[in-house]
């Protein structure tokens, strides 16, 4: 890759090239706690939907579109978070985002039926959708160039950690209160970071561009972008669309307990925090190409046999199938970066990721509902892997501008 593809391109250069990555290290930690909490509170419902179904009469199907809700709202704030941005600052628009966030959870935590807990869900995934791409400006702003590789590893440790620490929260909270105090205890935490990032979060002094829909035009001829799109909706299913709808399958059609599958979800994703440097190092080592078929077809492969195998063998496979599955990503950012012109890549963004969550965190966990309602689970998650593992084949048709 030649120099055009650094992130400094996009973002015109270092703001702050005197300051050293230790003197910012503490505004950084804020950043990704609330990275935290703007993740955790969209994958929350996984571990709590068996107790909601009970107490909501939610059925498989329902519970499928929870995710669909979130991942609407998630995707019509991300593709216009430029608007925000533009008219306020990055740094005030992650404390809207944020703030936004925490009463949407709290708000969660009162609803009564089906469609109240689509609303609120719908908001909580609205109020997601503005952080990130302010976060990314705002910690590109704050960091030195030369120091923005390990900055957006600690960045985004935060997703790993949420799907570790989500089931375990749940668990912890229900042994003496229901489901609602979840969302409230997770919706205080996110308002507590508010103004601390306000008092002592630095950088996101300067305003965003709000989006140029003449640049998506240029996207559309471009059959790569839309082999990414699909790559990048097989990359979330095989993450977060199989972990959304995984606590229910494990008890519904294995008969597990639900306190053990939450349990056993959690700790299946904890060596995922270290695996994924991995998928970097893979990147570097073989090429983007290369290690997106290898990543796509061990993935489908494991998803595959999620979907087949027994009781006595499930619990091996919850441990396989997420361990190469998160290192789709690093590979896949990185051919993103090469398949449009450098001056279009944020614009590739902003279209690839957004389609991706919807097709991947939204409409997947409802298909898989809604062969769950038809009787069963495994066949779904069956044809969720054979899609990801044909994904592999489709990674020979990317075109890429710099290699």
């Amino acid at each position: 890759m030649d120099n055009s593809s650094k992130p400094s391109d996009v973002h015109g250069g270092e703001k702050n090239p005197e300051n050293s990555f230790f003197n910012n290290l503490c505004a950084l930690l804020i950043l990704t706690s609330i990275f935290f909490f703007n993740f955790v509170s969209r994958i929350t419902p996984a571990p709590l939907i068996p107790r909601m179904g009970k107490d909501l009469n939610l059925t498989h199907a329902d519970a499928g579109t929870l995710f669909f809700m979130i991942s609407l709202g998630y995707f019509i704030t991300l593709i216009g978070s430029g608007f925000v941005s533009s008219r306020f600052n990055h740094k005030r628009t992650i404390i809207i985002s944020n703030t936004t966030l925490g009463f949407a959870l709290i708000g969660t935590s009162f609803c009564t039926g089906p469609w109240t807990l689509r609303l609120g869900l719908f908001v909580v995934g609205m109020a997601s959708g503005l952080y990130l791409p302010s976060a990314i400006a705002t910690l590109t702003g704050l960091i030195p160039s030369r120091h923005w590789g390990k900055a957006l590893a600690i960045h985004d440790i935060a997703p790993n950690l949420s799907f570790v620490a989500a089931p375990l929260i749940c668990e912890a909270v229900l042994v003496w209160f229901s489901w609602r105090m979840v969302f409230l205890l997770i919706g205080f935490g996110a308002l507590i970071m508010s103004p601390v990032f306000a008092n002592y979060g630095g950088g996101g002094e300067f305003k965003g561009e709000a989006p140029n829909f003449a640049s998506f035009q240029q996207l559309y001829g471009n059959l790569s972008v839309w082999v990414m799109v699909f790559l990048f909706s097989l990359g979330v299913i095989s993450t977060m669309g199989i972990y959304t709808m995984l606590p229910l399958f494990l008890v519904a059609e294995h008969g597990m307990d639900i306190n053990l599958a939450n349990t056993l979800v959690a700790l299946s994703r904890i060596p995922s925090i270290i695996i994924v440097f991995f998928g970097g190092w893979a990147t570097d080592r073989i090429g983007p190409r290369r290690t997106l078929k290898i990543v796509l077809l061990i993935t489908g492969l494991m998803t595959l046999f999620l979907g087949i195998v027994s009781r006595s063998l499930i619990s091996y496979i919850v441990f396989l199938q997420p361990l190469v599955a998160v290192c789709f990503f690093p590979a896949g950012f990185s051919a993103m970066s090469l398949i449009v012109p450098a001056q279009l890549r944020n614009i590739a963004v902003s279209l690839i990721i957004p389609l991706a969550i919807v097709i991947g965190g939204g409409l997947a966990p409802v298909f898989i509902g809604f062969i769950g309602d038809m009787g069963s689970f495994g066949v779904a998650i069956m044809i969720c892997g054979g899609l990801i593992t044909a994904g592999s084949a489709l990674t020979g048709v990317l075109k890429f501008y710099d290699q």
